[in-house]
């Protein structure tokens, strides 16, 4: 089983990692960026015997979705707010008065109305800087990128451009001709505003440098990179602007049929928003733009956990004007054919392709067959489990090898935030599961996770640290107070790191 790289992918060894988002990375400036505090985290896990480092999408946040990396402006650019200042002063584009700020910052949140002004003032210096005083090799590096990479490039930075210029207005609302990209009107804009379009390049390109030395120390310490794919985007980037006949879009470009999934007992369902794909399309052209996004994706990271594995067996279609998930129907989704498509086109082994699958909450024969068909591994979370079954399935005595193993995810409340708000019952039975008192549940929960079958067991930094709901990063489902947890430096420590090596070592990982 080979990836395109010719080696074997760590789903198929017995293996482990840690889950820290860029954004929680320790760092100077009020966010984690791609600099010092990425390589701190490095080395943290360097130590801990650790292989893999799992985060979230990269991809360009913003206010309107509240930073939420899974609502990104773009699914193949970076986002500038992960860019590491220091690298720009070292590079003389900034001075190092530039760095003072920003105001409000903290180390232990991200505080984005702060932070998103800062760095952008920043890197709005640092393009005028290079342009005036790069040398030629920065140019002709830039000029290699903007070409390597211009079948989405071009597109994002004259999307980013008039977003700026329509005062954030949604590309629907831009002048008709800009919005259903007639051809005239875009070359016309790009020249207008070509200073406004070569800084979105420029940034990109310092992203795209960052990241690669980002990618070349993890691979010095023996470091895979487990990114995140979410299975749609944003009706409002550069994604739908730049290529609307990939979704389902009405002739005004909004969404004809949003996603979501359908109500289930104990809950109304959830209503994302965002558009469809049009699948018969995308078949037409081979998902050429689905091979484009997914080529880009792995040339930034090792293997690629897909968000909402379902949607591709089949998907739930709830029509624009409808506010009730209620309202939606089951549609069929691309199935085998998408991923035999996509192992040819991108020269991976089909029994090997380099992904994890989200299948949870919507758990079928029709997900299981066709995760299995690809030898997808899906995902167990102990805190699914009901601790008084003998036989459930997401009790991690019962994970089978092929399963990605979490002692939480993203999505859900910490190990000892999850502990506490267990009923009496349930805490008891957990107690007997795993044979102890609960003084130290969230190590109790990793030694478990480490010790089951599954082929890779995943922690997150706040298990690791013992912490509480205070550092939850996502609550699905809520607008504010996600996404802005911080992990500090004093915080990575080699106690810590040590102990999981152990851990690690005992459990043959």
């Amino acid at each position: 089983m080979k990836t395109r790289a010719g080696e074997r992918t760590p789903m198929h060894q017995r293996t482990s990692g840690v889950f820290l988002h860029l954004t929680s990375l320790p760092g100077p400036h009020g966010i984690g960026d791609l600099g010092a505090g990425a390589r701190e985290f490095l080395d943290f896990l360097d130590r801990a015997a650790q292989s893999v480092w799992q985060f979230c999408p990269l991809g360009p946040t913003s206010d309107v979705h509240g930073h939420s990396p899974y609502a990104a402006d773009s699914a193949f650019a970076g986002n500038p707010l992960l860019i590491d200042l220091r690298d720009l002063v070292d590079r003389g584009y900034l001075d190092a008065s530039d760095l003072d700020g920003p105001d409000g910052a903290t180390a232990d949140r991200v505080a984005y109305d702060a932070v998103a002004g800062f760095k952008r003032d920043r890197l709005r210096t640092a393009h005028e800087r290079f342009r005036s005083t790069a040398d030629e090799s920065a140019r002709e590096s830039l000029a290699a990128f903007r070409e390597r990479e211009a079948a989405w490039l071009e597109d994002y930075a004259l999307y980013q451009t008039l977003k700026s210029v329509h005062d954030g207005a949604p590309w629907t609302e831009w002048p008709a001709d800009l919005a259903g990209r007639d051809p005239e009107a875009l070359a016309a804009a790009r020249e207008a505003h070509a200073d406004r379009v070569d800084y979105h390049v420029f940034v990109q390109w310092v992203f795209d440098e960052q990241w690669r030395a980002l990618q070349s120390a993890a691979a010095d310490r023996g470091i895979d990179l487990l990114g995140d794919l979410p299975l749609y985007v944003a009706a409002d980037s550069a994604d739908v602007w730049a290529a609307p006949e990939a979704f389902e879009l009405t002739e005004a470009g909004d969404p004809a049929v949003v996603a979501g999934v359908p109500p289930n007992p104990g809950d109304d369902g959830q209503r994302w928003g965002n558009p469809v794909y049009d699948w018969d399309r995308l078949r037409e052209t081979d998902y050429g733009w689905w091979v484009d996004r997914l080529d880009r994706l792995l040339s930034l990271v090792d293997y690629a956990r897909i968000d909402h594995f379902k949607g591709f067996d089949e998907f739930w279609a709830i029509p624009a004007d409808a506010d009730d998930p209620a309202a939606g129907e089951w549609r069929p989704g691309p199935g085998a054919d998408f991923f035999e498509t996509v192992a040819a086109e991108l020269d991976c082994d089909r029994d090997a392709l380099p992904f994890v699958a989200e299948d949870l909450g919507f758990l079928d024969e029709g997900v299981t067959g066709l995760r299995d068909r690809f030898g997808i591994p899906g995902m167990r979370v102990p805190q699914y489990a009901d601790w008084c079954s003998e036989g459930n399935r997401d009790k991690p005595v019962n994970y089978p090898a092929d399963a990605v193993a979490y002692t939480s995810t993203h999505d859900t409340d910490t190990a000892v935030g999850y502990y506490r708000d267990l009923t009496e019952r349930q805490r008891e039975c957990l107690h007997y599961a795993l044979a102890t008192d609960g003084a130290e549940i969230h190590w109790d929960l990793i030694e478990a996770v480490w010790d089951a079958e599954a082929t890779l067991a995943m922690t997150t930094v706040p298990d690791l640290l013992g912490l509480g709901s205070e550092a939850r990063f996502n609550t699905p489902g809520t607008a504010t107070g996600n996404w802005d947890w911080r992990v500090t430096g004093e915080q990575l420590d080699e106690g810590v790191a040590d102990r999981l090596a152990g851990v690690t070592t005992a459990t043959l990982r």
